[in-house]
């Protein structure tokens, strides 16, 4: 960092990943170490107060602050060993110490053994806090240091597995998954899931997928799941149970069976079927919470149909690495990863562990919209998937596209939702619903308008894309092209008037600015509202203004 980004990063205020500190001992400093680390990493700000304003703090050595001697006391005095960055700035005259703390793959402590961790205190502010033994578990398996799958239970014996779930699991495995588990025996099974430990202890995870009811309530009373159907503030349906996970999955999803209903539609001589949920979404996302869920805390995995949204939650927030912002296209990670394992040899879930891609795609060829994470915190991710209306043209083209042999890809359907409902879309856009950088969105929407797909209009940032007048024919909408076209022209020549009465005047970069459109397509229409009388031109060529004609 520079002396510029400091200054910045000051007048941002403190958050979960930034912390100020006007004068601290070292073991003040620790602490602060030791609660970033076990977040997400962050900064500290030595100099800094809490409103932001630079105070400057003491140089720790003599007449200034060795980074490296700071980084190896902070090293030293933590556990195990947190390797930070110093840096030492003079900001407006005054002694400046930036720390930048990595998230470590691991739970660290001070040499103490204090455990600390960020959180928002009751008046809205990051705080650092204890933290309790589940939170340290739950931390440690959200950042793949342990998996709580594989924790021993020693008081749990065969008794307490369930020999329907077993005989569950090789239905499926033989079914549609890995075919060899099916045919081994109930020890075999266990230990080639990796669920039974040295001396024949079983681990967690035996119990979660073959336990008996009361065997779940006895060694993991954090599993709970729920099902509820609300509306109108009414609820409908409450059930709380504990199962094995198989059978919860199984009971969840056939529960929502009858809040989905299809509709259909015909395309030539094929039906179309459009549930509101697609199979594999519900799938998807009910193994997934069930999966990714922290068995650490106390919490649900919690299935509802809320006035006829599906929610889909589970307690413990995203593994690391992952965000709402890049659920797409993160590399899998998942919080228990031997759980994960054992749901895709079933042949339940997607093996490739992209999934989610999987239930974006099903609603979006569905013509329905994309699933929402956006209520999802650190502590719970929650999923919404809106169930409609369908897109039925848009779900038919995806259909024919299918019996064609010619599969659409997860961007090409999400630009072409986009641009169905929004009528054009940005570079910028894309990028942000693709998640995706801006080079790259731009390149896919450029191989649309290759394929036909997609026209673009202006030039550089400028340039926005809409539908092809083919791709409108495929839909059955053909003048719906004819009005997106028309319509952008008087739009444009309507906006171009407005100003030039609000502002006495425009020139070509101005209307170039306001309507999107290179200088050379702001030309052309300047003149044509000039050729028509609705403004008249002062100057030449650069510096012509355009005004509207005296009454």
């Amino acid at each position: 960092m520079n002396a510029e980004e400091v200054k910045a990063l000051a007048r941002a205020g403190e958050s979960l990943s930034v912390e100020f500190k006007t004068e601290v001992n070292d073991d003040r400093l620790v602490e602060a170490v030791v609660c970033l680390a076990n977040a997400d990493g962050g900064r500290i700000l030595l100099g800094v107060a809490d409103d932001g304003s630079i105070t400057g703090t003491t140089p720790r050595h003599g007449t200034t602050t060795d980074p490296v001697r700071l980084a190896s006391m902070i090293a030293g005095r933590t556990a195990p060993s947190v390797v930070v960055e110093a840096e030492v700035h003079a900001i407006d005259g005054k002694h400046v110490v930036a720390v930048h703390v990595a998230p470590p793959r691991t739970i660290v402590s001070t040499s103490g053994g204090l455990y600390l961790r960020r959180a928002i205190d009751v008046q809205g502010k990051p705080t650092c806090v204890p933290m309790l033994p589940h939170e340290q578990l739950g931390r440690a398996g959200a950042i793949g240091a342990v998996d709580v799958s594989l924790l021993p239970l020693p008081g749990a014996t065969k008794p307490d597995l369930d020999p329907a779930e077993l005989a569950r699991f090789r239905d499926l495995a033989g079914g549609q998954g890995d075919r060899v588990l099916a045919t081994l025996s109930d020890h075999d099974l266990i230990t080639a899931l990796g669920f039974l430990l040295p001396g024949g202890v079983l681990a967690l995870g035996a119990v979660l997928l073959f336990g008996t009811d009361a065997a779940i309530e006895r060694f993991i009373p954090t599993h709970e799941t729920a099902f509820q159907v609300l509306g109108n503030l009414d609820v409908v349906v409450n059930r709380i149970d504990r199962r094995p996970l198989l059978r919860a999955m199984i009971e969840l999803t056939t529960a929502i069976e009858p809040y989905n209903p299809e509709e259909e539609i015909e395309d030539g001589l094929f039906r179309i079927g459009l549930p509101r949920f697609a199979d594999s979404t519900l799938r998807e996302l009910v193994a997934n919470a069930l999966v990714h869920r922290d068995y650490a805390m106390r919490g649900q995995v919690r299935v509802a149909i809320e006035d006829g949204v599906l929610a889909i939650s589970n307690a413990g927030g995203f593994p690391a690495g992952i965000t709402v912002g890049n659920v797409l296209t993160a590399p899998p990670n998942a919080r228990n990863p031997r759980l994960a394992d054992a749901f895709k040899r079933a042949g339940i879930v997607d093996r490739t562990g992209r999934g989610i891609n999987k239930v974006y795609w099903s609603q979006l060829a569905l013509g329905r919209a994309a699933p929402d994470y956006g209520r999802s915190t650190a502590q719970w991710v929650e999923v919404r998937v809106r169930p409609g209306p369908a897109d039925r043209e848009l779900a038919a083209f995806v259909a024919g596209a299918e019996r064609r042999g010619d599969r659409l890809s997860l961007p090409t359907l999400q630009v072409l939702h986009e641009v169905r409902g929004e009528g054009r879309i940005t570079s910028s856009r894309a990028a942000e619903l693709l998640q995706l950088n801006q080079d790259e969105a731009r390149a896919l929407l450029n191989e649309l308008v290759g394929r036909g797909n997609l026209e673009s209009r202006g030039e550089r940032k400028a340039r926005t894309y809409h539908l092809s007048a083919a791709m409108y024919r495929q839909l059955g909408r053909p003048a719906d092209y004819v009005r997106t076209r028309g319509f952008d022209r008087i739009q444009q020549e309507e906006m171009v008037v407005t100003y030039a009465r609000e502002h006495g005047s425009i020139t070509r970069r101005e209307a170039a600015t306001l309507c999107q459109l290179s200088d050379d397509q702001a030309s052309r229409l300047l003149r044509g509202l000039a050729a028509s009388g609705r403004l008249e031109m002062e100057g030449s060529r650069r510096s012509a203004r355009y005004r509207e004609p005296a009454r």
